[in-house]
């Protein structure tokens, strides 16, 4: 036996939760996500939007919003760019670690939006750029995982 995901978003009701740190990227990784959202039918009235101030903070919101019952999964989207100290790794971990933690404990569809890069350069090249958009990966990840689990029976 073999089960598969679709993308029909029809039926889920999506959160994207956004750090506003480094908006210049995170704004376009959101545009991405709900671009891909509602072109795969989840109406605008079934799509939350939380915004919290950077990286650090989004794995809380998309705990929060699972929850109490606000949404059926979340598409976490931050950018964290290198600096000259180790609190770029200290963040990238606990945003994406946070991330996968919350899917795990909750088995609620939880995807990774989050952005790490080297420069500016590279984050926007991975925001609608050449590397495509990471929001709208996310997004489209989210609605095939909440397929597949209706599907195998979550």
């Amino acid at each position: 036996m073999e089960i598969t995901g679709d993308f029909d978003g029809s039926t889920i009701r999506a959160a994207v939760v956004v750090a506003r740190w480094n908006a210049v990227v995170t704004d376009r990784l959101e545009a991405g996500a709900l671009d891909a959202l509602r072109r795969h039918g989840v109406p605008d009235d079934r799509i939350t939007i939380v915004r919290v101030p950077g990286a650090f903070e989004v794995p809380a919101a998309a705990r929060l919003l699972l929850a109490h019952g606000k949404a059926d999964g979340v598409v976490g989207i931050a950018c964290v760019i290198r600096g000259e100290t180790s609190h770029y790794d200290y963040i990238c971990d606990a945003a994406i670690g946070g991330l996968a933690a919350i899917g795990r404990e909750t088995g609620a569809p939880v995807t990774c939006g989050v952005v790490t890069a080297e420069s500016l350069e590279q984050a926007l090249q991975r925001a609608g750029g050449k590397h495509g958009n990471k929001g709208f990966e996310a997004a489209t990840a989210l609605l095939e995982c909440h397929s597949l689990a209706r599907r195998i029976g979550r």
